[in-house]
């Protein structure tokens, strides 16, 4: 390509840095990188470098890394690098107008959803809870609202019946870069199309938190089996098990759906064995009262199947057993 795009890249994880090697592999130029500023992380509170800035540290890129992108300093530096077009993966801050007019060519964002549906934080992790059977890449051009500018390019993939966050994540990482280099062709040549969203199909997809993490065995066994795949590899999913005088938390990776009626409170352990642990979910419908745990991890201990824990605590994963609170005690 003649003239290749001058680009300022904004974004923070790894989804982010992925695009960002995907860029400098690329004809066209990287000319700085913008990511979240450091931040303290882990028990012992030290500052952690995010991906992107990690990335672009050794391949010796320019790092800005302003708390806000409101005040005028930050404006004006940003506006010194004669950018043509600034790309945003997963950055974490919200352009004000003056950013977004600033680049030639202005501001596309890189979003893992197939727009309007799944706006927001976490589209990988609320397609997943949500059963959705589709997911994709959006490449957006962006203005003031969240995720509401109109697409350019659109890249489609399915979801698999045992897909986590962890495996739609990677299947969307690959599809991003050909897509973004589409939609950077299309405005470098002046042949870009921008479809306008449809406001009657848009959804927000809400931050995770670790407080929604845990399991409340009342829900039907296709809905905890949604959200134990939705947070994987985070926040994870888990209960209590040991009742109220030993309770421990049990971390769950993996669950089955297992068909079949029965009359336990919603909780109660009905079997254990080396296929897993079967659980009593509440939902009238036989296919979905039964969820069978199968990858689990105890705390302090390194994630393994519930046939390995079984061995170790035979008797509080025993028929009869209850996990979590009972469903009259839960707020």
């Amino acid at each position: 390509m003649n003239n290749p795009l001058k680009i300022i890249f904004a974004g923070t994880p790894e989804f982010a840095a992925i695009h960002l090697r995907a860029l400098l592999n690329s004809e066209h130029q990287v000319i700085a990188v913008y990511s979240q500023p450091d931040r303290p992380s882990g028990r012992g509170k030290k500052l952690l470098v995010n991906p992107v800035k990690q990335f672009a540290m050794q391949h010796n890129l320019e790092v800005f890394q302003p708390l806000t992108l409101r005040g005028k300093q930050a404006q004006t530096e940003l506006a010194a690098l004669g950018a043509d077009i600034m790309v945003v993966v997963a950055y974490g801050l919200l352009l004000p107008q003056v950013i977004l007019d600033t680049p030639r060519l202005g501001c596309i964002n890189v979003h893992a959803s197939l727009l309007p549906r799944w706006r927001g934080a976490a589209p990988i992790q609320r397609a997943l809870e949500a059963g959705d059977h589709e997911s994709g890449i959006s490449i957006m051009q962006m203005e003031a609202g969240l995720d509401t500018g109109p697409v350019l390019v659109e890249a489609r993939t399915s979801i698999s019946d045992n897909e986590t966050s962890g495996s739609l994540h990677d299947k969307l990482a690959l599809l991003g870069g050909p897509a973004l280099f589409k939609a950077l062709s299309q405005l470098h040549l002046g042949k870009a199309q921008p479809q306008v969203q449809d406001e009657n199909n848009a959804s927000y997809a809400a931050k995770t938190s670790k407080q929604e993490a845990v399991l409340d065995w009342r829900q039907s066994a296709i809905e905890l089996e949604r959200k134990i795949r939705a947070f994987n590899p985070t926040p994870v999913c888990w209960t209590t098990f040991g009742g109220s005088k030993n309770e421990q938390r049990l971390r769950i990776f993996a669950a089955k759906l297992e068909a079949g009626s029965h009359s336990a409170p919603p909780g109660t352990i009905l079997n254990a064995d080396h296929r897993g642990i079967l659980v009593a979910c509440g939902h009238k419908d036989p296919s979905y009262q039964q969820l069978r745990l199968t990858s689990l991890q105890l705390p302090g201990k390194k994630p393994t199947t519930a046939a390995d824990i079984l061995k170790g605590y035979p008797t509080q994963f025993s028929a009869g057993n209850c996990l979590g609170q009972p469903p009259a005690d839960i707020q």
